[in-house]
């Protein structure tokens, strides 16, 4: 229970004016101006991302008339059959070729990175920050400039236009933030576990699946989930290496891809609703994952700055 002392000759309005601090409200009122400024811009920059999603979703169900007549109308009649067409265009196709690559690259970058990242974090060796930075630098380099020398790798190694080739090339594009990222969430565990388990008999790599891997599952799902997405709406990489190299060689174009071929098979006709078909095939698994994981990524990203 506090105790208001009140000066001689002090009023309670003015004892009220001066607890409002300097100015009689000014840092309430700026307070409110910087609130009302910062929902106003995520208010902005969320119609922006979302008013381009809600066009494509509506221009599926329409046709070409519509679509010219008014981009953002609702659909006179609804429907269904553009995303038939898209499928039977070889999008089906090129929804299956991704999914193979992600069920192999994912998992693998999680792994190997995990285990990088745990090692340089715990383990203070000769070298340690050099591998580290090593990894960092990875991340800053333009993916652009490698094309060349990846290209006649994988070509020496007889893995274009494979399924394998392009995993080991997503696993190491996706390496280097991986690295960073568990890197920083692994350093934030509880050392006093780790030599709990030390002194139980544990070996280092009992420790790290079974005790430290599990602690650090909130930074995997974050940056699992950014790997996800980061691999699904990949293009340069396989544009390069998902290339037929004769014409009895089958084609293994990922989504990316496969919606730039579903444009060409266009020509000069015009079938928008096939095209907005397919782009919100490619779009609707990306959504589903985010939506579903939206906690544990907002978890995952303000963990290692609350520990």
């Amino acid at each position: 229970m506090t105790t208001v002392i009140k000066a001689p000759g002090e009023s309670a309005a003015e004892r009220s004016a001066g607890s409002a601090g300097p100015g009689g409200g000014k840092p309430r009122s700026d307070g409110m101006v910087l609130n009302v400024f910062s929902h106003g811009f995520l208010a902005v920059w969320a119609i922006l991302i979302v008013l381009p999603l809600v066009w494509l979703a509506l221009g599926s169900f329409k046709t070409d008339s519509q679509i010219g007549a008014s981009a953002l109308s609702w659909p006179a009649h609804w429907h269904f059959d553009a995303f038939g067409r898209a499928w039977d265009k070889g999008i089906g196709g090129y929804f299956g070729h991704t999914l193979i690559v992600l069920a192999f690259s994912v998992p693998l970058t999680m792994l190997l990175g995990s285990m990088a990242a745990y090692v340089l974090a715990r383990y203070p060796f000769p070298g340690n920050r050099i591998i580290y930075y090593f990894f960092v630098s990875g991340a800053m380099f333009p993916v652009f400039l490698a094309l060349v020398p990846l290209f006649f790798m994988v070509k020496r190694l007889d893995m274009l236009n494979t399924y394998q080739g392009l995993i080991l090339v997503y696993v190491a594009y996706s390496m280097p933030f991986t690295v960073f990222f568990m890197h920083s969430f692994f350093r934030t565990l509880p050392t006093a576990v780790h030599e709990a388990a030390v002194i139980d008999g544990a070996s280092d790599t009992r420790i790290f699946f079974q005790v430290m891997l599990p602690m650090a599952k909130p930074g995997l799902i974050s940056v699992g989930i950014f790997n996800v997405l980061g691999q699904w709406n990949q293009y340069i990489l396989p544009s390069v290496l998902m290339q037929p190299q004769s014409g009895s060689d089958p084609e293994r174009y990922m989504l990316t891809q496969g919606l730039i071929q579903l444009q060409y098979q266009m020509g000069y006709e015009t079938d928008l609703p096939v095209l907005f078909a397919g782009v919100t095939i490619a779009m609707i698994p990306m959504l589903v994952v985010y939506l579903s994981f939206q906690r544990q990524i907002q978890a995952g990203l303000t963990s290692a700055t609350l520990k």
